[in-house]
């Protein structure tokens, strides 16, 4: 593990785009950072970032995708010329991924009901916990898939069902960890992402613009725990294959 001056995760790669200055120098450990964004905002490539940056940083991550297997994982990041290869190799970065489309998740041979309760797994799965920063995209695909939480929903207890979870974060953040969850907010109840909204140390929103004819990303700034500066901050970035995130543009509301 390596925390930067000021106590922070370095995000990195300050050569290659201006990411991490943007941000005020990194996270803070002991923190949950929430990043929502619709389909095709840059979820998973502002993951993707954050992950080579921070293990280039000699920080110790885990990725977890529902998305991409290890093979789809390393072609996308090699398509950013994000080379994480010698991070995995070096066990400096643990990818997994969360086959939530059949239930056979994390591990086997237990029976199908249990297979399918992905949150009490992926809480019980102890080596993910063990890294320094712990990346979810997307998290609440993992919410909707799993069946107890959806049985809550069905009671209106949403809330109770998120609280749990949260819990639960809150004990891995309390030993200087951080956790990221990247979530779609169409995707879920204002019932059930409210409380993680309410407890994100980083809350951070990736839209979309229209800008005549062309569709912008940015990144919006909602909070950010002992960078108050940040806050209100919206910062125009694209994601390029061959380089990665590119930042744009950056204004203060």
């Amino acid at each position: 593990m390596s925390i930067a001056r000021n106590d922070l995760y370095s995000l990195g790669l300050d050569d290659h785009d201006r990411l991490n200055k943007e941000l005020g120098g990194g996270i803070p450990p002991g923190s949950i950072i929430l990043v929502e964004g619709d389909y095709g905002a840059g979820k998973s490539a502002m993951s993707q970032r954050f992950s080579y940056g921070l293990c280039e940083e000699e920080n110790d991550v885990t990725m977890l995708s529902t998305e991409l297997t290890v093979g789809s994982f390393l072609d996308q990041m090699h398509s950013l010329s994000y080379d994480v290869v010698d991070h995995i190799l070096d066990e400096n970065l643990l990818f997994l991924h969360a086959d939530i489309g059949d239930g056979n998740t994390f591990s086997g041979n237990e029976e199908e009901q249990d297979r399918k309760e992905l949150l009490r797994r992926l809480m019980e799965a102890e080596v993910m916990w063990e890294s320094d920063v712990i990346i979810i995209d997307t998290f609440d695909a993992i919410l909707r898939n799993d069946p107890k939480f959806e049985a809550l929903v069905r009671q209106n207890e949403e809330r109770q069902a998120a609280l749990e979870i949260i819990s639960f974060f809150r004990d891995v953040i309390s030993r200087g960890k951080c956790i990221m969850l990247t979530v779609d907010p169409s995707t879920l109840a204002e019932e059930a992402i409210g409380p993680f909204r309410a407890i994100a140390d980083v809350f951070i929103e990736l839209e979309m613009v229209e800008v005549g004819n062309d569709v912008r990303r940015q990144v919006s700034v909602k909070r950010f725990a002992g960078m108050g500066e940040q806050v209100g901050d919206t910062i125009g970035f694209s994601v390029r294959s061959g380089t990665g995130i590119v930042i744009e543009s950056r204004s203060v509301a």
